[in-house]
């Protein structure tokens, strides 16, 4: 059964629930903590772009409630170490505050924020990354392929950043706006076979638009540093059974690529499919990845689960999605938890320290 790992990108608040700068700090404080495992990656806290987020990852796992409970362990670690630095962690996607974020002091962040301006000031965003083992490149990229009208979908499932600097945005990812700025970021057109792939990444970086390879953040890509295929394209999710829903999906999709042709939409046809998603997420209309037409976004998620159904079935994963499926359909997904936290009167810094519950709740 391939395995499955899951990245997930955090905010670093204080415990009023404002965003705070000490992921230096942090990082510090993790270095004199026990490390992982050395005979598999995974369980480290890792650097990001700004000092007010930490990255941490689990180690590959097969078996769905192990990943489970490795995601749920990786939060409490991280925010065990977070407070040591007097800090919290918070699984938002964007801060609903106005921030003035801060690059890491570290080269290549100084160059990011020199070339890309604007761009790079504004990159306080945090997303989940799904890791699903592959045989060799050639089996990635035909997962990847295979995975292009289906990015949107995770994409609404996830859907975990409604605020903006301070305001509200009426999108259920605005996090995956602001990360489309970035030259690389979104869907691709389909790469047919690994050559292909290493052709468009070889000919980016001859554009030296790129600072280096590190910079393809497509959608979903081949990883540089496992044997594995990576989707970027989902918010980080407030709930840890939401972030185990997307690897689910993502080794279902998986294991559902075959080397028969698919066909494969435009480019721009599904920039207008993630567009909607990012902008309505769970509770209005989705283009149906089957039909290219609107669907209420509860029938194209239906439309994936069936998709993939006898790949979940087979690893046994089948009930269990079914669950969580309906449990988000009727709970809402991040965006709309949040909202409906403001609904209730809470006010910025309250959403964020709500937020800090959820992150960790067991």
């Amino acid at each position: 059964m391939r395995t499955l790992g899951v990245e997930e990108e955090f905010l670093l608040v204080t415990p009023e629930g404002r965003p705070q700068p000490v992921a230096t700090t942090v990082l510090r404080h993790a270095s004199t903590v026990a490390p992982s495992p050395a005979d598999e990656p995974g369980g480290d806290l890792e650097k990001e772009f700004k000092q007010e987020q930490i990255e941490t990852s689990t180690p590959p796992r097969a078996d769905l409630s192990e990943l489970v409970a490795e995601i749920r362990a990786g939060r409490a670690r991280t925010d065990a170490v977070a407070r040591a630095a007097g800090a919290r962690i918070a699984a938002l996607a964007t801060a609903p505050q106005a921030v003035e974020s801060t690059v890491l002091p570290d080269r290549r962040a100084y160059a990011i924020r020199a070339q890309f301006g604007q761009t790079a000031r504004d990159q306080l965003t945090c997303g989940c990354h799904v890791h699903v083992s592959i045989a060799d490149a050639d089996e990635g990229v035909r997962i990847l392929d295979h995975l292009r009208p289906w990015n949107a979908v995770l994409l609404a499932l996830s859907g975990n950043s409604p605020s903006w600097q301070g305001a509200s945005t009426g999108y259920a990812s605005y996090r995956s706006q602001v990360w489309g700025r970035w030259p690389t970021a979104g869907p691709t057109a389909a790469f047919g076979d690994a050559a292909g792939y290493r052709a468009v990444i070889d000919e980016l970086l001859r554009t030296g638009t790129i600072l280096d390879e590190g910079m393809i953040y497509f959608d979903a890509r081949l990883s540089s540093r496992y044997p594995t295929v990576e989707v970027r394209v989902a918010d980080v999710c407030l709930d840890a059974d939401d972030a185990a829903l997307q690897a689910a999906l993502v080794r279902g999709i998986a294991e559902t690529a075959t080397g028969e042709p698919v066909p494969q939409p435009r480019t721009e046809l599904l920039r207008a499919a993630t567009w909607r998603a990012a902008r309505s997420g769970l509770t209005g209309d989705l283009v149906s990845p089957l039909t290219g037409t609107p669907l209420p976004a509860a029938e194209v998620i239906a439309q994936l689960v069936d998709h993939v159904r006898p790949a979940l079935a087979e690893a046994g994963d089948l009930e269990w999605v079914e669950r969580h499926v309906a449990t988000v359909l009727r709970r809402g997904n991040g965006a709309i938890q949040q909202l409906g936290w403001r609904a209730e009167g809470a006010d910025d810094d309250e959403v964020v320290r709500r937020a800090v519950d959820r992150t960790l709740a067991v």
